[in-house]
């Protein structure tokens, strides 16, 4: 999923992110070092430091996770899987002047991702 989003929409030179154990994993680490992107890790205990993905943390627990019964990881994946869906097609973002993910992509010459359906197996890095 990474090197397709990488394909898609081009590595980012940075990856802010916290110190939690899926981002200190060795196959990150690889694949940041294979496509020269740094890794810049946040201080513990100071979720300021990545305020953005703090806030989306939030949005996903208040507007998906929280309103849902999960009665499977099938489910949970298709519901989490149209959530994703609703917030980078449909949900108008403040920090996009309330435009959507997909609209402000087109706006500026990117290309939206595709929001396909879950895959059964979540690929690695």
């Amino acid at each position: 999923m990474v090197d397709r989003i990488a394909r898609d929409r081009g590595a980012p030179q940075t990856i802010k992110t916290d110190n939690g154990s899926e981002f200190i994993s060795k196959a990150m680490d690889r694949w940041a070092y294979e496509h020269k992107v740094e890794i810049d890790f946040s201080r513990p205990g100071t979720p300021t430091d990545n305020a953005m993905v703090e806030s989306f943390n939030g949005r996903l627990r208040q507007e998906c996770l929280n309103e849902h019964w999960f009665m499977s990881l099938d489910d949970a994946k298709s519901k989490i899987a149209a959530w994703r869906r609703h917030y980078n097609e449909t949900r108008p973002h403040s920090a996009l002047d309330w435009r959507t993910p997909r609209e402000f992509a087109l706006l500026h010459g990117l290309k939206p991702m595709q929001q396909g359906k879950p895959k059964a197996k979540i690929p690695n890095l």
